[in-house]
Protein backbone atom coordinates (compact mmCIF):
# COMPACT_ATOMS: atom_id res chain seq x y z
CA UNK A 1 0.00 0.00 0.00
CA UNK A 2 1.14 3.53 -0.67
CA UNK A 3 -0.18 6.76 0.85
CA UNK A 4 0.78 10.02 -0.82
CA UNK A 5 0.39 13.47 0.68
CA UNK A 6 -0.38 15.75 -2.25
CA UNK A 7 1.12 19.20 -2.03
CA UNK A 8 -1.61 21.51 -0.71
CA UNK A 9 -4.11 18.67 -1.11
CA UNK A 10 -5.50 15.39 0.23
CA UNK A 11 -4.00 12.12 1.32
CA UNK A 12 -4.19 9.71 -1.63
CA UNK A 13 -4.37 6.05 -0.64
CA UNK A 14 -3.41 3.44 -3.22
CA UNK A 15 -4.85 0.26 -1.71
CA UNK A 16 -3.75 -3.26 -2.64
CA UNK A 17 -6.12 -5.20 -4.92
CA UNK A 18 -8.91 -6.94 -3.03
CA UNK A 19 -8.41 -4.87 0.12
CA UNK A 20 -11.14 -4.06 2.63
CA UNK A 21 -11.84 -1.10 4.89
CA UNK A 22 -13.87 -0.76 8.10
CA UNK A 23 -16.00 2.39 7.94
CA UNK A 24 -18.69 3.30 10.50
CA UNK A 25 -18.47 -0.23 11.92
CA UNK A 26 -19.04 -1.94 8.58
CA UNK A 27 -16.39 -3.83 6.63
CA UNK A 28 -16.52 -2.90 2.97
CA UNK A 29 -14.45 -3.87 -0.05
CA UNK A 30 -12.27 -1.02 -1.21
CA UNK A 31 -13.36 0.55 -4.47
CA UNK A 32 -11.04 0.08 -7.40
CA UNK A 33 -8.68 2.97 -7.83
CA UNK A 34 -7.31 5.45 -5.35
CA UNK A 35 -9.03 7.04 -2.37
CA UNK A 36 -8.61 10.77 -1.68
CA UNK A 37 -8.95 11.50 2.04
CA UNK A 38 -9.43 14.95 3.55
CA UNK A 39 -6.30 16.51 4.97
CA UNK A 40 -7.50 20.10 5.51
CA UNK A 41 -10.43 19.29 7.82
CA UNK A 42 -13.02 21.26 5.79
CA UNK A 43 -14.53 18.55 3.57
CA UNK A 44 -18.30 18.11 3.78
CA UNK A 45 -17.80 14.45 2.74
CA UNK A 46 -15.32 13.44 5.46
CA UNK A 47 -13.31 11.33 5.53
CA UNK A 48 -13.21 11.81 1.76
CA UNK A 49 -11.85 14.89 0.01
CA UNK A 50 -14.38 17.16 -1.72
CA UNK A 51 -11.90 19.79 -2.93
CA UNK A 52 -12.56 22.25 -0.07
CA UNK A 53 -8.80 22.66 0.41
CA UNK A 54 -8.66 24.75 -2.78
CA UNK A 55 -11.07 27.40 -1.49
CA UNK A 56 -9.32 27.50 1.90
CA UNK A 57 -5.88 28.05 0.50
CA UNK A 58 -4.73 24.98 2.47
CA UNK A 59 -0.96 24.55 2.38
CA UNK A 60 1.07 21.47 3.24
CA UNK A 61 4.10 19.72 1.89
CA UNK A 62 4.00 16.65 -0.33
CA UNK A 63 5.30 13.25 0.78
CA UNK A 64 4.52 9.55 0.84
CA UNK A 65 4.53 6.42 2.96
CA UNK A 66 4.98 2.95 1.50
CA UNK A 67 4.14 -0.32 3.20
CA UNK A 68 4.48 -3.96 2.39
CA UNK A 69 1.42 -6.03 1.59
Amino acid sequence: MRIRFRENGPYVVEPPPGGKVRFNGEELPLPKGNLALCRCGASQKKPFCDGSHKALGFQAEAGEVRGEG
